[in-house]
């Protein structure tokens, strides 16, 4: 709608400047010079036009706010002829506006075709080229979408080696995209390949040179993302991928290491996230794990995986680790997302079954819980909590009552077993 209400606004604003013109012009032929001023007449002509694409916007508009896909499809074959207009109004708004406009009645049309998108994307990719990278790159995501990755990546390829002076180099950035894309796209069909070679017996991996060439085109764009700040999630993990299938570890160790804890990237959670799991299935000691979900937590104390490195803090019998144990579940169960997880309040119990062993353990989960006695009981306590979990889990009721005494001493709580 933002962008319905910008072209409306500019419309009028061209309106008015034709206004202007209007009466300039006015004034020029009450001159004493007989001849009459073309740019006036051109002037009416413009100011008709956009007139009646302005109703016409709005008419699209109507029917797009109220699901008429059809209808809406034969007012924007008119509104097109704003692509013919050399001179006058918001062309390049309007482009992007058709663009737009085209593709979403295409999307909930019922009777829509391929043909149809890639008809309205070469077309507007060609109708001038502010947008022709982002144009090749949501086509691409259309095809790839429905399956066709080679014209995807031949849709990509062609923006690839697109130019076009100045415009080039104002749009880097959009052209960096279409490289690690062409590269995600690579990565794709390597799977297609690697599903395919893995049916078939008494073959190496190595020996595939299909594979192998899509893996080296691929990684020349991936490896790539490393070099530029961002979020490149998918990216990052296809790359890991295939050097995992042919074994350099070292490489795909070290990708993941500079993507959590380079400070060129924005904090990740999830970067953090990858690299556990790499380091799990290559067997990384205790240790190891513990280092990374030890980020992890300072960045998100909610995540799942709080739970597996609370139990490896637990496992490892050091009694600081016991104790860093506490706090990271304590941290979990602030959140409401926790408050029913039969497995953290578990975990709480037995974490509080180590400590017993030393003499001052009452004073340490007091110290814990010094913070949270005001507003823990009413997170977790109350008589609705005692009667919700009692009919929908009785084992949570039966460890979290065992816990009021210990958490919230001296307290009279309505939570009891």
């Amino acid at each position: 709608m933002d962008d319905f209400q910008r072209e409306l606004w500019l419309q009028k604003e061209s309106e008015g400047d034709a206004d202007l013109s209007d009466d300039q012009s006015s004034k020029e032929t009450n001159s004493k010079l007989p001849a009459i001023n073309p740019r006036h007449v051109e002037t009416r002509r413009t100011s008709s036009f956009q007139k009646s694409t302005k109703t016409c916007l709005g008419l699209i508009t109507e029917a797009l706010l109220h699901h008429r896909w059809q209808e809406a499809a034969e007012y924007m074959a008119c509104f097109t002829q704003r692509l013919e207009e050399p001179k006058h109004g918001p062309v390049v708004q309007s482009k992007e506006l058709i663009w737009r406009i085209s593709t979403e009645i295409l999307h909930h049309h019922p009777n829509s075709k391929m043909e149809d998108y890639n008809t309205i994307y070469e077309r507007m990719k060609h109708s001038g080229f502010t947008n022709y990278l982002m144009i090749s790159l949501e086509h691409a995501f259309h095809l790839l979408h429905n399956g066709h990755i080679k014209d995807a990546k031949h849709q990509l390829s062609v923006a690839e080696s697109w130019r076009h002076g100045n415009e080039s180099v104002v749009q880097n950035k959009k052209t960096e995209l279409i490289h690690v894309y062409k590269g995600l796209l690579d990565y794709v069909m390597w799977c297609d390949k690697k599903s395919t070679f893995n049916h078939a017996e008494n073959l190496d991996k190595h020996d595939n040179q299909d594979m192998n060439n899509l893996f080296r085109a691929a990684s020349v764009h991936l490896k790539e993302i490393l070099k530029k700040p961002g979020i490149w999630d998918p990216f990052i993990l296809s790359y890991v991928e295939m050097l995992e299938y042919y074994d350099d570890h070292e490489e795909a160790l070290r990708v993941l290491n500079d993507y959590a804890y380079d400070n060129k990237f924005p904090p990740n959670p999830n970067a953090h996230v990858y690299l556990y799991r790499y380091l799990q299935r290559q067997k990384a000691s205790e240790k190891k794990l513990m280092k990374v979900l030890k980020v992890l937590c300072a960045l998100v104390p909610s995540h799942e995986l709080m739970l597996e490195y609370s139990n490896l803090l637990l496992k490892s019998g050091k009694i600081t680790d016991i104790h860093k144990a506490l706090g990271v579940v304590l941290e979990m169960l602030d959140f409401a997302c926790w408050r029913s997880s039969l497995d953290a309040w578990k975990l709480l119990t037995a974490i509080i079954q180590k400590l017993k062993s030393q003499p001052n353990w009452k004073d340490s989960v007091a110290e814990k819980m010094a913070a949270r006695k005001d507003w823990w009981p009413a997170l977790h306590f109350t008589s609705f909590h005692a009667s919700k979990d009692s009919e929908e889990n009785p084992e949570l009721k039966e460890v979290k009552a065992s816990l009021t005494t210990i958490l919230c001493p001296g307290l009279m709580l309505k939570y009891t077993a």
